[in-house]
């Protein structure tokens, strides 16, 4: 990719990953023999076009807009959904909100317990209250955008037309039954997995968090493989308070507020802290996480103006007990 289409240099390394996307998914159409290996390859990458996808509707990929709107498009059809849902509920509503009242994938909907069979649900709770805010938005880009909400039309029939396509090629080559399979295997499946684990990965880091707190409303893991093959998506506190910043920045900035993130809410090993939060805790729960600072619904201003209010109120009745 020309370094001048492109708004970072970093993002070579994004259009790399991109190529292989199809090259990956595609190659047991020729080679089934090939689909059991590398599924599980397909499964990371699918899992890379939705962080791609993350980071792209932050800080677009491109200078040009119809490459980014093309960009979007393409990335659609490996993570599993059309891109533009990313802006109504993650950049217009979770980054409002971060795990408060309001946000569509607050993690204390029914319980702020943290336990395993909660964080495997909750990417399943979340995909049911995002539709509000999607459908909203699909609604009022109807009623008052409609170069976007073409847009939007755009991005579900590219998708939807795409694995039409991908299932009547397989299906072509090698029959129903083979290339079902091999479409299942080297693109739904793996586009089911990006899915999940985005939204577990939102969850992790958020919960137990201080969303009223100006470092601590973020849970952040700094494990430098992670965040190589992750473009950086673990330095979440980072991101939350420069939404705006490229994926490479990032390291920067996290640098800048390490230091004020309190300890517990940055964790090196991901691996370490999965094990410890979901296999350990449970026989041990001094292992598992527990609440730093205020609680997401522990809302402070609602406790000040309760606060104020009564004071307030107290010497109103000592000034009228004077008059």
């Amino acid at each position: 990719m020309a370094p001048m289409l492109l708004r970072y240099s970093a993002d070579r390394r994004t259009m790399a990953w991109a190529v292989a996307m199809p090259l990956v998914a595609l190659a047991p159409y020729a080679w089934p023999s090939l689909a059991t290996w590398l599924w599980p390859v397909s499964c990371y990458l699918a899992l890379s076009a939705g962080v791609i996808a993350h980071n792209h509707n932050h800080c677009q990929t491109f200078k040009s807009k119809r490459l980014n709107s093309i960009f979007g498009q393409w990335l659609s059809i490996f993570y599993g959904y059309p891109t533009f849902a990313w802006v109504p509920t993650h950049n217009l509503n979770h980054h409002k909100f971060v795990n408060r009242v309001g946000d569509a994938t607050i993690t204390w909907r029914y319980t702020n317990k943290h336990n395993f069979p909660m964080a495997f649900a909750f990417p399943f709770i979340a995909a049911v209250f995002q539709s509000t805010p999607t459908n909203e938005y699909i609604r009022k880009a109807r009623a008052t955008k409609p170069a976007l909400y073409w847009e939007i039309i755009r991005q579900y029939v590219v998708f939807v037309g795409a694995h039409i396509a991908l299932i009547s090629l397989a299906v072509g080559l090698h029959g129903w039954a083979l290339g079902f399979k091999l479409w299942l295997l080297m693109f739904a499946v793996p586009a089911v997995f990006a899915l999940w684990t985005i939204m577990f990965f939102n969850y992790i880091q958020h919960v137990h968090t201080d969303p009223w707190s100006e470092h601590n409303h973020s849970r952040t893991f700094t494990g430098r493989a992670m965040n190589f093959l992750l473009f950086n998506n673990g330095l979440h506190t980072a991101h939350h308070e420069m939404p705006g910043a490229h994926w490479s920045m990032l390291p920067a900035q996290h640098a800048k507020v390490a230091a004020l993130i309190h300890p517990d809410l940055v964790q090196k090993d991901f691996w370490g802290w999965c094990a410890r939060s979901y296999l350990l805790a449970p026989l041990l729960p001094a292992m598992g996480t527990h609440q730093v600072g205020r609680a997401p619904f522990d809302d402070p201003s609602l406790v000040d103006g309760l606060v104020t209010a009564s004071v307030e109120a107290s010497e109103a009745g000592v000034n009228a007990a004077r008059v």
